[in-house]
């Protein structure tokens, strides 16, 4: 039996092409949700997973519509060896019901963890390297440095509650707190 698993990250992105590639190719059965590939709770994948019997083939559009970490990407694909069960990936034409499939998965996963890993690296040197320059990243504080101290005076000399001082300088109230 073929079964196909769709995943997107959030619940305004559509599921429509995944599901539509999945029939495509003869999925006899589709799971499909909306939560974030690196959640380790994934109800429909657990349901699949469960499910799965003995010749069975996983298929994905990419495959990190499984997960976004080798580690999880690997420990997911066993899981589904463990049911006596193949995986399958459209885009990157793997194949895990043969040897040469599991050899190309397990680059190609190597590859793509690699390439994240790079990507973050080179996102916290370009943060690093702005921080020397003087910008510092984030978003702008909610309150100035004179705004704060109004809110130190107010909450200390006043007696002000935090409630209130958050609604009158409307901010949240952990805002006040951490002034």
């Amino acid at each position: 039996m073929i079964i196909g698993y769709a995943r997107v990250s959030t619940e305004d992105q559509h599921l429509d092409a995944q599901t539509s590639a999945l029939e495509a190719i003869g999925a006899d059965r589709i799971f499909a949700e909306k939560v974030s590939g690196t959640k380790k709770s994934r109800p429909e994948l657990d349901r699949m997973i469960e499910q799965l019997r003995d010749g069975d083939v996983v298929v994905v559009t990419k495959y990190d519509r499984l997960s976004r970490s080798l580690q999880d990407l690997l420990s997911i694909v066993e899981a589904v060896g463990a049911q006596g069960a193949g995986f399958r990936s459209l885009a990157e034409d793997i194949d895990t019901t043969t040897p040469a499939g599991r050899l190309v998965f397990h680059v190609f996963a190597s590859i793509a963890q690699f390439e994240r890993e790079r990507i973050s690296e080179r996102t916290k040197e370009g943060l690093a390297a702005a921080r020397k320059r003087g910008r510092i990243g984030g978003r702008p504080t909610a309150l100035s440095p004179e705004r704060s101290a109004e809110v130190a005076r107010m909450r200390d000399k006043e007696g002000r509650g935090i409630a209130e001082l958050a609604r009158l300088f409307e901010v949240s109230p952990n805002t006040i707190r951490r002034a």
